[in-house]
């Protein structure tokens, strides 16, 4: 937590209002038994009307005095959470965009949306708590027991006897529920990994019929978040009626003890009330404390998650020890023994790849299911560091690039066509915002969707989230379209047209070709039609280079990609 503390210096003004009021606002109610014990012992006793009404006006003034001060302490521990929590939560979204794909894949979507939401909100209470009630809490019952020796020195041994009990109680329920606090965080996790996983699979899940399993699934995972929450609740449950009991204890042994005096003389009425309301002020205050401590806990289990995450070094970013270049000309991409093994993986997912890609040529990359397409062009852009080897783009070692820069130079469309709320044109600007409308419907007719789009609204029809409201060659289509619009030096198409007929993807081919500035394409298919007029096939098998040349010398040399190409062909290069 004291790391994030950094979040609150822009508002240091607040942190030192808000606790300020809520000092004057607790020295005013530490007054008010001493009011009241006037109005006993003077006023009524002497039945002085006049006395009594003005020491009335007085405690009306010292509410108002106090519901101000209270006003103004909330408003600034307020403004101090809340910037707090946006300061720390902007910081906290810009870390996660840094990681690479294999850090999101090793802590986990799920994860990183509880922390983003759940755990920021649950800091941001026990900042906002924090600067209005525990400084005043303990305020008021160390001033209540001052009080007390002011009023009656006799009896503030009871006092003295029952806080320090208040204070065992208090913190040794903290200390137990601390670490548990941890785990239900940590189970909120899986709930809502769960429930994300439900969400976005539901089309699959009722297609299989397999909501029944899916809800069995999501109480197994809710059940065990029950569980443990159930049992850390129990514990906390126990803070106030014990310190219920304590409280009113005191109270008995006040009135117990009280009553001798008065009868001795030694004690007025007034004394007893007072020292009676000191005690209720203590009961309601560490009511109060105990509800603050059980936010700060949570939050502190909250705050380290968040921690965790902010410390943890992005694995992508330049790298000043390797910032070396490799004289290979003409070459766009050159991979030089390439191996990756993904974290927590045994076995190397790609394995001694070695293959150089001239400027401006046309890579045609194929394999069966798992043979690691999708691994090795995820390396180009660095989204995955290579475990073994080195990656070059135009001569040099792509780790001695900036992020930024690197990605500048290559569009990437993956597999799955993402396309986010908003417009056609607010789509495709994201490959360059200061693209014109004439380069966008350019892009658009390159990419075979000038069509439907026009059909349409142009380039100001609205795309729902998802872009659910385009068919999914519609969005394989806007996609490879916006991609377009970047005219980057390299161009990947990850299996972005497998949602095209035979005709459409050879006319994207044909147009992509056709573009009037130099870049190197590499096109990842399960179809041998949509590579086979590649300046060069690289085949994959396992993580490995089986193969590599042009369409007609594979066919003679590389088996695997002969048996791609007969099991979509009949002989005579009719389509199966």
């Amino acid at each position: 937590m004291k790391k994030l503390l950094v979040y609150l210096k822009p508002y240091k003004k607040e942190t030192v209002i808000s606790p300020l009021f809520k000092l004057l606002e607790a020295i005013f109610d530490l007054l008010v038994p001493i009011v009241v014990k006037l109005i006993i012992d003077v006023g009524i006793e002497n039945r002085d009307h006049p006395y009594i009404w003005g020491m009335c006006g007085i405690l009306v003034l010292f509410a108002l005095v106090g519901l101000t001060c209270s006003f103004i302490a909330q408003y600034f521990a307020a403004k101090a959470a809340v910037g707090f929590s946006t300061g720390l939560r902007s910081d906290l979204f810009g870390k996660i965009q840094k990681f690479s794909y294999s850090q999101t894949d090793q802590i986990g979507t799920s994860t990183l949306i509880t922390r983003m939401t759940t755990d920021v909100n649950q800091v941001q209470s026990a900042v906002n708590l924090f600067l209005r009630l525990f400084l005043r809490s303990p305020i008021i019952v160390l001033g209540a027991m001052i009080m007390a020796f002011t009023v009656s020195p006799r009896n503030a041994w009871i006092f003295v006897v029952i806080i320090p009990l208040l204070s065992i109680v208090i913190f040794s329920i903290m200390i137990k529920s601390i670490p548990l606090y941890k785990k239900v965080q940590k189970n909120l996790d899986r709930v809502t990994s769960v429930t994300r996983e439900n969400l976005s699979g539901s089309r699959v899940i009722r297609a299989f019929g397999k909501e029944k399993n899916e809800i069995r699934r999501f109480e197994e995972a809710n059940e065990d978040h029950y569980q443990i929450q159930n049992f850390v609740g129990k514990i906390s449950a126990l803070m106030n009626p014990l310190t219920l009991i304590l409280v009113n204890l005191g109270v008995v042994l006040i009135l117990l003890f009280g009553a001798k005096d008065v009868d001795t003389g030694n004690l007025t009425m007034g004394e007893v009330v007072a020292l009676t309301n000191y005690m209720a002020q203590i009961l309601v205050e560490l009511v109060k404390f105990a509800n603050t401590i059980f936010t700060i806990n949570k939050a502190l289990a909250c705050a380290n998650r968040i921690e965790a995450i902010l410390e943890t070094p992005v694995s992508v970013e330049r790298v000043e020890s390797v910032c070396e270049s490799a004289d290979i000309e003409g070459s766009s991409v050159f991979f030089q023994n390439v191996s990756l093994t993904y974290e927590g993986d045994a076995e190397p997912s790609l394995e001694e790849l070695s293959f150089r890609v001239p400027k401006g040529a046309t890579v045609g990359i194929i394999g069966s299911t798992g043979s690691g397409k999708t691994s090795l062009i995820n390396l180009i852009p660095r989204f995955y560091e290579a475990t073994e080897g080195k990656v070059y783009v135009d001569g040099m070692d792509v780790r001695s690039y900036h992020p930024d820069d690197l990605r500048e130079k290559i569009a990437l469309v993956p597999q799955k066509a993402v396309l986010f709320r908003g417009t056609v044109r607010s789509n495709l600007l994201w490959g360059n915002e200061n693209a014109t409308d004439e380069e966008l419907w350019n892009a658009l007719e390159a990419a075979q969707a000038k069509d439907f789009i026009a059909a349409k609204e142009g380039l100001d029809t609205p795309v729902s989230q998802n872009g659910k409201n385009f068919s999914g060659g519609q969005r394989q289509r806007l996609t490879i379209a916006r991609a377009l619009v970047r005219k980057a030096d390299i161009l990947i198409l990850d299996d972005s047209s497998s949602a095209l007929d035979y005709a459409t993807d050879a006319a994207l081919r044909s147009a992509i070709k056709a573009l009037p500035y130099d870049h190197t394409v590499f096109i990842i298919s399960q179809r041998t039609s949509s590579i086979r007029h590649a300046d060069m096939i690289v085949v994959l098998e396992d993580g490995r280079i089986v193969g590599n040349g042009t369409h007609e010398s594979l066919l003679e040399s590389c088996e695997v990609y002969r048996e791609i190409y007969d099991s979509q062909f009949r002989k005579g290069g009719e389509e199966a």
